[in-house]
Parts: C-alpha cells; sequence; structure tokens
C-alpha cells in the first residue's frame, strides 16, 4: 500500500478492462439501435411520399360527401313538395269526383221522374163523366184520392208522392 503509483497504475488498468467490456456489450445494442434507425428513416421516407396524397384524397372524398349530401336534401325537400302536390291533386280529384257522383244522382232522379211520369197513364176526365152511378161504387178512399190528384199540378202531386222514396231508394238501386 505503500506504492501508490502501482494502485493508480492497477485502477487504470480495472477502468480501462470495464471500458471495454461495456464496449463489447454495447456492439450489439448500437448495431440494433442502427438497424432501428434506418427502418425509423423508410418509414418516414414512405410517410413523407404517401401521405400528402392520401389526405388529399381523404379531404376531396369529404367534400364529394358533402356535396352528395347537399344533393339528398334537396331531392328529399323535391320529393316532399311533389308528395304535397299529389296530396292536392288527389283532394282536387276527390272533391270533383264527390261533385260528379252528385250531378250523376239528380240527373238520375230527373230521368227516372221523367220516365215515371212519361209512363203515367194520364188521369181521364172520366171521374167527371162518371154518371152518379158510378161515382157512387167508387170508394171514399178512391173518391178522395181521385179529388187530391185533380186539384194538384202533376209536378207537386209526383213531389209529395215520390220524390223523397226516389232519393232515398236510388243508393239501393236503380231498378225497382
Amino acid at each position: 500500500m505503500t506504492e501508490p503509483l502501482f494502485w493508480l497504475g492497477l485502477s487504470i488498468v480495472l477502468v480501462a478492462a470495464s471500458l471495454t467490456a461495456v464496449l463489447v456489450a454495447a456492439i450489439p445494442a448500437l448495431q440494433e439501435l442502427a438497424r432501428a434507425a434506418r427502418s425509423a428513416e423508410k418509414l418516414f421516407d414512405t410517410l413523407s411520399r404517401e401521405l400528402p396524397p392520401t389526405l388529399e384524397a381523404i379531404r376531396a372524398t369529404g367534400l364529394e360527401i358533402t356535396d352528395l349530401t347537399e344533393d339528398v336534401s334537396e331531392g328529399v325537400k323535391s320529393a316532399g313538395q311533389v308528395v304535397k302536390q299529389v296530396d292536392q291533386s288527389l283532394d282536387g280529384a276527390r272533391k270533383q269526383a264527390q261533385n260528379l257522383q252528385v250531378g250523376t244522382r239528380s240527373v238520375f232522379v230527373g230521368v227516372k221522374a221523367a220516365w215515371k211520369t212519361f209512363t203515367r197513364q194520364k188521369p181521364t176526365r172520366r171521374t167527371e163523366r162518371l154518371s152518379i152511378t158510378e161515382q157512387s161504387s167508387l170508394t171514399l178512399r178512391e173518391r178522395e184520392a181521385l179529388k187530391a190528384e185533380n186539384r194538384l199540378p202533376k209536378a207537386e202531386a209526383y213531389r209529395m208522392n215520390d220524390s223523397y222514396q226516389e232519393v232515398s231508394n236510388w243508393d239501393n238501386g236503380i231498378d225497382e
């Protein structure tokens, strides 16, 4: 322990051996680190080449989706307006059909009334000419019926006797 120079030399040798061992152990790690750096460099090169066109394509796709969404919205609005127009047309057609039905009923009732009036036997003035003996053979009811018909004009008599029944029976069938 008296020789400091010996101890200094020994220490230097031990430090040198330790550094050599560390360097020998670090060489594979440094080689792996270099390989990882090359791989990262290739990745960054690939990203720098491929990323801008991909981002541009994504941006263009987003704009196209926005345009398509606007077109679909306009289409839906247009379809809604067409549906409203169709509804209004159907309402108008329904009203016209109802008016036509009422008009047709009126025409049928008028034609039917005209036909009945046309085919009805004209009351003869025979009752007036009947002799007193013939008049007495009629029942009281027949005589009153004849009097009531003779007093009323034909159109009014028809209206009183047949008009309501004819309209109410019209829905059941035309032929009776």
